[in-house]
């Protein structure tokens, strides 16, 4: 009778066993493809900024005809952006498109009568959603990718990331290294 018991324990136990390891990898499964889904919404979010951009630009170049040098930066930026093919090239050319942004903005407060444009006052707002939507969707995929690397360190997950081949990702997205310095505004 004890032996029986014993059986019983023991193939409990690995049934327990079996279904946490299930788990485990299912979990990190679902976390990899989460921090792809995650890059695809930043992609998505600098699309959107990408095709507001012509429209932008177009509304100034009205008003700012002698201010072309900032206008081709941003368009230039713009094709580099789009011809990008990896996250980390996306990443990079999303950053200097911003920089360029900003200095669009500077341009533009020199010409009154443009900051009073109702067009462009609409994309300016949609241009500054859209960099808002962006800063937040670069948040999510650096916690989907902390989630997935903290899964494949940790046990059980390290156990089956070992065994089927998950890697620590580390793919956080990182500020341009420009960013850690305050800007200087002069007037």
């Amino acid at each position: 009778m004890s032996s029986k018991i014993g059986l019983w324990v023991a193939l409990g136990i690995g049934v327990i066993l079996i279904f946490t390891l299930i788990g485990s990898y299912n979990g990190l499964v679902a976390s990899s493809q989460g921090i792809d889904a995650q890059w695809a919404q930043v992609e998505n979010d600098m699309q959107r900024r990408y095709d507001l951009i012509p429209n932008l630009v177009n509304t100034v170049k009205g008003y700012a005809k002698h201010e072309s040098s900032v206008l081709e930066e941003v368009t230039r930026l713009r094709s580099q952006w789009g011809n990008a093919k990896t996250p980390a090239d996306q990443a990079a050319a999303s950053d200097n498109l911003g920089s360029a942004l900003g200095r669009l903005m500077v341009v533009v407060e020199k010409y009154p009568e443009l900051k009073a444009n109702e067009n462009f006052l609409k994309l300016q707002d949609e241009l500054a959603g859209t960099e808002n939507r962006i800063a937040v969707e670069r948040k999510r995929f650096n916690e989907a990718v902390l989630d997935y690397d903290v899964r494949v360190q940790s046990f059980p997950g390290n156990i089956m990331a070992n065994m089927f081949g998950f890697k620590v990702k580390d793919a956080y997205f990182k500020a341009n290294a420009a960013a850690q310095e305050a800007p200087k505004v002069q007037f």
